[in-house]
């Protein structure tokens, strides 16, 4: 993949100026919170952090990830970075995005979606999911402020979030942005056979009427991947004023792009740093594969003939974390 000769020495000036945690090791920390869109259930999150130690590695399920469990935490005030994974997905399927971004001194807080997730979509395709999930990363935000470990480490007051697939529409409502449902009733007229987009229902299932999209102020800066952008006009973006990095693949099947990264690119107030990558499909975002999820699961790992994916996370990783970097302020954690 082609890079232009500033960008590279742009990144390499940056990188020098960083805090030295290149080689520094990362713990994963499970939290358990209430559920904002009912009280009744537990939700959960995993975070990531700079530990103290030596580098380990943890396997979590399917995945092999680069961090110790509960490893005590290195000293610092860290900046906080939300992630959000797509429909059905899992926290866990941007891990190495997650240990890249701990490793450089921020702390990764990666929500599993109750009701929309691998395990359960039991809100798949409602108005409680549309509305609950930006709520849910608000309640992990304030759980992750109280929690024993995470807590005197956390600078929250300018956060990030990265939103993946459907995770990107959670990061702009997030970030202010109003979803409008009848852009996505006339999207399914036009284009039925979308079931990503528009389910069995062709249209969001109205099972709440007491919810609403209510934005974080504490956002700061979004990363999207292959996001969701359907229900997204020129004034339902009016509000997002924080810096926008955007990536897309030209050969997503799943997501059209005019319809969502593309659509984004050309209504966002301010233009965002958008990354368009050649040959790559939606799932390209998604961690390198085990051999063994490679068997499971090759919908969700197979790329197209040379789309090389350990490559393009190579420079996903950095430019998250010169974007993060950079619009989250200069990381502070040796003189706090």
């Amino acid at each position: 993949m082609l890079v232009r000769l500033s960008a590279v020495l742009a990144l390499a000036s940056l990188l020098v100026a960083l805090p030295a945690f290149g080689a520094q090791a990362v713990g994963v920390h499970r939290l358990v919170l209430t559920d904002p869109v009912d009280e009744q259930r537990e939700m959960s999150a995993v975070a990531f952090y700079p530990a103290a130690g030596e580098p380990t590695r943890t396997e979590l399920g399917l995945y092999q990830v680069d961090a110790g469990l509960d490893a005590p935490i290195a000293g610092g005030h860290f900046p906080l970075v939300l992630l959000s994974h797509g429909n059905g997905g899992s926290p866990l399927a941007h891990h190495d995005l997650a240990t890249a971004l701990a490793r450089r001194g921020f702390v990764v807080l990666a929500v599993l979606h109750t009701g929309d997730n691998y395990k359960d979509q039991s809100r798949s395709g409602t108005l409680s999911n549309l509305y609950g999930r930006p709520l849910q990363l608000t309640a992990a935000i304030d759980a992750a402020e109280q929690d024993a470990m995470l807590a005197g480490s956390l600078d929250t007051e300018r956060v990030g979030v990265i939103g993946y697939s459907a995770g990107g529409e959670t990061a702009l409502i997030l970030a202010g942005a109003q979803p409008e449902p009848e852009r996505l009733r006339a999207y399914c007229r036009q284009w039925p056979e979308d079931g990503d987009a528009c389910g069995h229902a062709g249209e969001l299932i109205s099972d709440r009427d007491d919810l609403e999209a209510i934005a974080d102020s504490r956002v700061s800066a979004l990363m999207l991947m292959a996001p969701l952008g359907l229900m997204f006009g020129r004034k339902e973006l009016e509000p997002v004023q924080v810096p926008v990095l955007l990536y897309s693949g030209d050969d997503d099947r799943t997501l059209q792009l005019e319809q969502n990264a593309g659509a984004l690119q050309r209504r966002l107030p301010n233009p965002p740093d958008f990354r368009l990558l050649p040959g790559a499909g939606h799932f390209v975002f998604m961690a390198p594969c085990s051999a063994e999820m490679d068997a499971m699961l090759p919908q969700l790992c197979q790329d197209a003939e040379g789309v090389d994916r350990v490559a393009i996370h190579r420079e996903l990783n950095a430019e998250a974390v010169r974007f993060f970097t950079q619009t989250l302020s200069d990381l502070q954690t040796s003189s706090r």
